[in-house]
């Protein structure tokens, strides 16, 4: 006898349909076939302890299982629960008409506990599209796959409660979540808010305009002085997340495995990922032998927080350039790529030099000639240039910690970012790819970064005192145009581009040593 029951192989961030075909006949041998990983032939040993639990078991057959498309590896042991039910029905020890008509995932435990699986968003996204009545997840899975809307969504804890659905001597319970009920569940609040720093206030306008625009930001300072500080209450002045975006984030978080720790299933906030300088290119970027995505794509709609960026290895850092131009990463293998998105904001840290006090107003460098150059050349010069915002970062007088009044409240300075956001919706309504300043085309700037006479000669007159390149003018432009959003001017005028040459501290001369 034949039974057909289905799952899904994630690729990237989109799903393929498998069809696990289970054929039992004549003879004694058990054979999985179609490119199975170890993970998935293993699943023999599973299915045979899990059912042994409930008094059935594998038939001793010729038990064939064929998982097709046979030219798409097969990984992980997401399948465990598909092939169990189809050795079930295959072999007539349950009657299952309607099984067919469901996706079926899950990991089986030997007790017969049904485990998380990793993407169940794109599989339950996909098997929508491909017109099936319902799917059958973990427990765990339930409040994430749920948000998908227009398919029957069921949850199970066990294969008991499966093979009850199947043959009517039991219900599953189904999991049922509107978009808009997992945004009002969610609660925006933050342990972060500005108005815990004290000073800095030219730090938070910069850290305003690189929000209210989208652009990477590098703060350089002496040590204490805040830099990571601040950088953790970025999210809070960031815009809250899209339905689409938040959609977008939980397929990858979810591909990822990394869902469960939303409560909603769904991700609600920005990301905010912050690896340490050891982490491998591979860690970063995503990869490996079974490819997954990276902290930059994990950071996806959100922020990636590099501390201390020139003790992160060269190479890990170089292998950032593309993704950070490309909003996009692809991994590519010998039989197959795919691509993660990585449209993330990248706020990064530094000390001015080893010992962390050049240019300090007070304390004296120790560092012998030429070392802080040496230092400042970990980072190289085009990655340097894709960063937005230079920023110097000072230590606080003893007056300004010392002061009772609060400062301004990252809601407030919210509201002025989200009203930079919307003129800017408004601007790229039709472009399918910018949503925002940071990214901007070369046609864009032409089209929105009109600069007047004096302004043209301010920046001309920049470029050639710092010996900016093409990419830094472009970026100046851009900021400006995020400066002039926060104005709600329609033009850039010549302070908001005298603003905007002000944050390239490391193109300056000063810096060099």
């Amino acid at each position: 006898m034949l039974v057909k029951t289905y799952g899904y192989a994630v690729q990237g961030i989109s799903a393929t349909k498998v069809t696990v075909e289970v054929s039992v006949g004549t003879g004694v041998n058990f054979l999985i076939v179609g490119l199975p990983d170890n993970a998935v032939k293993e699943s023999q040993q599973r299915i045979h302890t899990a059912l042994k639990q409930i008094d059935l078991k594998i038939p001793g057959k010729a038990v064939t299982i064929n998982m097709a498309p046979a030219d798409i590896k097969k990984e992980g042991s997401a399948y465990d629960l598909t092939i169990a039910m189809g050795i079930l029905a295959a072999s007539g020890q349950i009657e299952a008409p309607d099984i067919s008509d469901y996706v079926i995932m899950g990991e089986l435990s030997l007790d017969g506990e049904i485990r998380p699986i990793k993407g169940a968003l794109p599989i339950t996204i996909h098997a929508r599209q491909n017109g099936f009545k319902g799917i059958i997840v973990p427990e765990a899975n339930a409040e994430e796959a749920s948000v998908v809307a227009d398919i029957e969504v069921y949850k199970a804890s066990t294969i008991k409660q499966v093979i009850d659905f199947f043959t009517g001597a039991g219900q599953l319970q189904r999991s049922e979540t509107t978009l808009n009920e997992a945004f009002l569940n969610s609660s925006d609040f933050t342990d972060f808010d500005f108005a815990d720093v004290k000073g800095q206030e030219n730090i938070k306008r910069a850290l305003e305009i690189a929000a209210a625009g989208g652009h990477n930001v590098i703060l350089i300072g002496p040590p204490g002085a805040g830099k990571t500080m601040l950088s953790k209450r970025l999210p809070s002045i960031l815009p809250p997340l899209t339905v689409e975006e938040a959609l977008e984030t939980t397929k990858i978080h979810s591909v990822a495995g990394k869902t469960g720790k939303s409560g909603s299933g769904l991700v609600t906030r920005r990301p905010f990922r912050s690896p340490h300088h050891t982490i491998s290119d591979i860690a970063l970027v995503g990869g490996g032998n079974h490819p997954q995505p990276g902290e930059i794509s994990l950071a996806h709609n959100g922020v990636l927080f590099l501390d201390e960026l020139p003790e992160f290895k060269r190479t890990v850092l170089e292998v950032m350039r593309q993704p950070i131009e490309d909003r996009v990463v692809t991994i590519s293998r010998a039989k197959f790529s795919v691509e993660y998105p990585a449209s993330f904001m990248l706020v990064a840290s530094m000390n001015p030099c080893p010992c962390g006090y050049y240019n300090h107003p007070e304390k004296e460098c120790v560092c012998a000639p030429g070392i802080v150059q040496k230092y400042l050349n970990k980072i190289s010069g085009p990655l340097l240039d894709r960063i937005d915002l230079h920023i110097e970062v000072t230590p606080v007088p003893f007056g300004e910690l010392n002061k009772q009044q609060n400062s301004e409240q990252s809601k407030d300075i919210r509201a002025r970012v989200m009203e930079a956001r919307s003129i800017q919706n408004e601007r790229y309504k039709k472009e399918e790819k910018t949503h925002c300043n940071a990214q901007m085309s070369t046609r864009h700037l032409k089209k929105y970064c009109e600069l007047n006479d004096t302004g043209n000669s301010l920046l001309k007159n920049a470029m050639e005192r710092l010996g900016l390149s093409a990419r830094a003018y472009d970026r100046i432009l851009k900021v400006a145009r995020t400066i002039a959003d926060l104005d709600k001017s329609e033009n850039i005028e010549t302070n908001h581009i005298a603003e905007a040459i002000q944050y390239r501290s490391l193109d300056r001369e000063g810096w060099a040593g």
